[in-house]
């Protein structure tokens, strides 16, 4: 009889392993399963904003002509542009670079037949000098040769552009830990831990443009041209994902 019934017990324990050893799985993954439930966050977003001050004018003027023939122009053009040029380049200007040249035929209409007239002709440097300098080198320039501006605009530089971003960023992140504490505090719910940051950036806007009618009036006059630049506004942006 013991011979018989040994095997059978032995072969019931081996049976019920596998479901032993799969409740104590389950025993052991469920406390992960219910915090992983139970995790809660907020999700807020900062601003951060930082106010320079410009101390760069960037310019775009330019030498144009119109005459008879193409030749004629393009060598006055030449000749007045290689005198801005030069004038630029002994001010030490930076970042001095050609942004158009242009040749084109002048038409006129009579009885629907179309005339040339002659050619028109442009060359265009962009640069940036500081601004004190800017107003008395306008007038400089116009006198050198250059009939046309068409852009100045104020910008900062770029080391100042870089500090300013980065204590925009830094007001930003306090301006979302600031909105999670007041939260927290309204809903008597206790902060725990950053789970997640996101950086947006801090960027800096456009140049600020000026009104360039007002110096091709005033670059005729006897007096320097006023140049005055203003603020620039580096704004910054942070996102946080915080546990509670």
């Amino acid at each position: 009889m013991s011979s018989v019934l040994k095997p059978a017990l032995t072969w019931n324990r081996v049976k019920s392993l596998p479901i032993v050893l799969g409740l104590m799985s389950l025993s052991l993954t469920s406390p992960a399963l219910a915090q992983e439930k139970v995790l809660r966050t907020l999700t807020v977003t900062g601003r951060g904003i930082e106010e320079i001050s410009t101390t760069i004018t960037q310019v775009r003027l330019g030498v144009e002509a119109q005459g008879k023939t193409a030749n004629e122009v393009q060598e006055s053009v030449a000749r007045r542009s290689n005198a801005v040029v030069t004038l630029l380049k002994s001010r030490n200007v930076e970042k001095l670079e050609t942004t158009g040249i242009n040749l084109n035929p002048i038409y006129s209409y009579d009885n629907n037949r179309q005339k040339l007239d002659g050619y028109s002709a442009s060359n265009l440097v962009s640069f940036r000098v500081p601004t004190e300098k800017a107003g008395t080198l306008l007038d400089d320039a116009v006198k050198a040769g250059a009939s046309r501006i068409d852009g100045v605009s104020f910008v900062a530089t770029d080391d100042a552009i870089a500090t300013a971003q980065k204590l925009a960023l830094r007001k930003a992140t306090q301006d979302a830990q600031g909105q999670a504490d007041a939260v927290f505090s309204a809903l008597n719910l206790t902060r725990r831990e950053v789970v997640s940051i996101q950086v947006n950036g801090a960027a800096a806007p456009p140049p600020m443009l000026a009104d360039v009618a007002s110096f091709r009036v005033a670059a005729a006059q006897k007096a320097p041209t006023p140049v005055i630049g203003g603020e620039q506004r580096i704004e910054g942006s942070v996102t946080l994902q915080i546990s509670y």
